[in-house]
């Protein structure tokens, strides 16, 4: 199936999912599936066609909805999980596969209609639910998702603070969907956040306060320790940014000084040496 097709038939199939009572999520999931499904069988490099089919599939979901904030987030979410569980029956989801989605379906967003932020949030939690079909942790499949959607933020120009705070509180609700480790995942988020953002040479400062703004307000929403949350995504913004490099330490630790949202930040440090 031609690039622009499968947009075309992911639309049309989805278009009437939204006006209909159904479930939007498993309307859209297998209207996903479906398409990608029969688009990458028997193509030769099926992860660099998965790439390109992905991005058209999720753009045609988000032209179904338009503007509809109801459904918008309902749909990203059942495009991603319809996209990675598609790719899953013709190869093996990578990491990378999740991270390039959940970029191709943010910047499926623009010239659309569907705000960014609803297209994170059901991006970024769809990617995790799907997942527990998949041999990747959960933990690591977080770090795909912040690296694709700061880059897909970038891409189309929005606010990474912003997109920060949406995947944080995305992948917490999806991770718990699935019964995965939600503070854990807080962690891995963090970090694949701040490495994004260091990748394309994003404010980090901003970054970091906004991921630690999501576990924050997830954590009170779900009922679970803010000053947990709170002190996993500092620390994963901190081993993050250990990787990065001593400017990116420094903008990381002026963040996680902060009391933030009234919540005093504790940096728990199990990377340090013993007495160091």
């Amino acid at each position: 199936m031609a690039s622009g097709q499968i947009g075309n038939k992911v639309r049309d199939s989805v278009t009437g999912i939204v006006s209909g009572t159904g479930d939007v999520v498993a309307g859209t999931v297998a209207a996903v599936k479906n398409a990608l499904t029969e688009a990458l069988r028997g193509t030769g490099d099926v992860a660099k066609a998965a790439a390109e089919a992905a991005g058209d599939a999720i753009s045609g979901a988000f032209e179904a909805v338009g503007g509809t904030t109801q459904s918008a987030v309902s749909v990203a979410k059942g495009a991603a999980v319809g996209v990675i569980s598609g790719i899953g029956e013709v190869t093996v989801v990578t990491v990378g596969i999740i991270s390039d989605t959940v970029r191709a379906g943010i910047k499926g967003t623009k010239d659309i209609g569907v705000d960014t932020a609803d297209a994170v949030a059901g991006l970024a939690e769809g990617a995790i639910v799907a997942t527990k079909d998949t041999v990747i942790s959960v933990e690591d499949a977080a770090v795909g998702v912040a690296r694709g959607a700061i880059e897909g933020a970038r891409d189309i120009g929005a606010d990474l603070a912003g997109t920060a705070r949406s995947v944080v509180d995305a992948v917490t609700r999806g991770t718990a969907e699935i019964g995965g480790d939600v503070i854990g995942v807080v962690r891995s988020t963090a970090g694949g956040l701040v490495t994004g953002t260091g990748d394309v040479a994003g404010d980090l400062v901003d970054v970091t306060r906004g991921a630690i703004v999501g576990a924050i307000g997830a954590a009170r929403d779900m009922g679970l320790s803010v000053e947990d949350a709170a002190a996993a995504a500092a620390t994963g913004a901190l081993e993050a940014a250990e990787q990065i490099g001593t400017g990116a330490v420094d903008a990381v630790t002026g963040v996680t000084a902060e009391t933030i949202e009234g919540v005093k930040i504790v940096v728990k440090k199990p990377f340090q040496k013993s007495g160091a």
